[in-house]
């Protein structure tokens, strides 16, 4: 075995009402004047009222930045940065899906004396050094962005990119379930189908697959795979809710130590160009991929569905096994009713050309496919997809 480095957040809190820990840890990290990073549909759902109350229950009055849209532009993460300067925060606490995570990730970066400028730090390994303590607060069961070393912002009118850097992580991530059951279906459904190509994407990556990041992969699916359909259309079982949110998180674990590949490079401009929901662009492109990858990846496949208990139906081969796991994922996606082809968006056909450009962009992610993909395999796979 190849030797492999891990990483996580330092500390995790994890189960229902462990909001009310969140005072504790501002203190333990020598803070008292929080900025909180979030979405205007937060505020609106409720969501920030018990982490409002939590901190001022502790006398600990928190500046509010909830501006934060999907797929968060670069403008967004300047004002927040701009409006936790002017208020002299020495804390960042991000509270929502991954969008809301990813801003808090790079305002608390950015959002010092001295700060690189945001266009330095696209990449990986190129922010220099840690900025200000974070707190990251999930309210979906998706992105993992909580524990995870990684941010994703759209630069430009279209394109996303990647910023990867240890000094990303977390301080403290809090995980409570119960700011999860209000999440909707169609949300619901998407995030969950992310959470399991993040899971996919790290257990077959071809540079830095390892044990652990295997372990907590396959944990992870099994986990998604139980209970999306439950919470899908029974959104208040607190249960189910609770697993895919500790699956969501391990899954994260995972491919921040493995990353993700192809289907998440294919999904990018799908955000980009159309501005369709991350989880949902993974959902669309993911079978697709997936069987691009058979050659390259079916023994691995196969061993997911093994660890899933998938029926066995076809030839006792490896190809046979991946495949029955590849059906097993598209029923699901048909099962919690999230749309399967691009034409059901809005897209049209002659949109691969452009597709298939802005993927091939991706090459952060792109060289962790256990298949290689040139430009004419994206446009072969979005007319698959269309």
């Amino acid at each position: 075995m190849k030797n492999y480095s891990f990483q996580t957040v330092p500390i995790l809190h994890f189960g229902e009402g462990c909001i009310s820990i969140l005072p504790e840890q501002v203190a333990a990290l020598n803070t008292n004047r929080p900025l909180i990073v979030t979405d205007k549909g937060i505020v609106s759902a409720g969501l920030i009222a018990p982490v409002e109350e939590a901190l001022a229950a502790a006398g600990i009055t928190a500046r509010i930045f909830d501006a934060v849209v999907a797929d968060p532009p670069e403008v967004v993460i300047q004002q927040a940065i701009a409006v936790a300067k002017a208020a002299r925060v020495d804390i960042i606490i991000g509270l929502g899906g991954g969008s809301s995570l990813d801003t808090a990730k790079v305002v608390a970066a950015l959002a010092v004396d001295g700060a690189q400028p945001l266009s330095e730090i696209y990449g990986v390994g190129q922010l220099a050094r840690k900025g200000l303590p974070t707190i990251l607060i999930p309210t979906t069961s998706g992105t993992g962005s909580e524990v995870t070393a990684v941010s994703i912002l759209t630069t430009g009118e279209t394109t996303k990119a990647g910023i990867v850097s240890p000094h990303l992580f977390a301080d403290v991530a809090i995980l409570d379930p119960l700011l999860t059951l209000g999440l909707p279906t169609d949300v619901t459904a998407a995030t969950g189908i992310d959470a399991m190509v993040h899971a996919i994407e790290a257990y077959t990556g071809r540079n830095a697959k390892n044990p652990t990041s295997d372990m907590l992969a396959i944990e992870a699916l099994k986990l998604l795979t139980a209970h999306i359909e439950t919470v899908c259309f029974d959104g208040g079982n607190l249960a189910a809710r609770e697993a895919m949110l500790r699956g969501s998180m391990l899954a994260g674990q995972a491919f921040a130590n493995s990353p993700v590949a192809a289907i998440h490079a294919l999904a990018y401009p799908l955000g980009g160009i159309y501005h369709i929901p991350h989880g949902l662009s993974n959902a669309l492109v993911m079978p697709h991929i997936m069987r691009f990858n058979l050659s390259a990846a079916a023994v691995h496949y196969a061993e997911l569905a093994d660890a899933l208990n998938i029926p066995k139906t076809g030839p006792n081969s490896a190809e046979a096994r991946a495949q029955e796991l590849i059906d097993c994922l598209e029923n699901l996606a048909v099962t919690v009713k999230a749309p399967r082809r691009l034409r059901d968006l809005g897209i049209g056909e002659d949109a691969v050309d452009e597709l298939a450009e802005a993927a091939m962009l991706q090459t952060r992610l792109l060289v962790n496919n256990p298949r290689e993909l040139n430009l004419a395999d994206a446009k072969r796979i979005y007319v698959n997809a269309w």
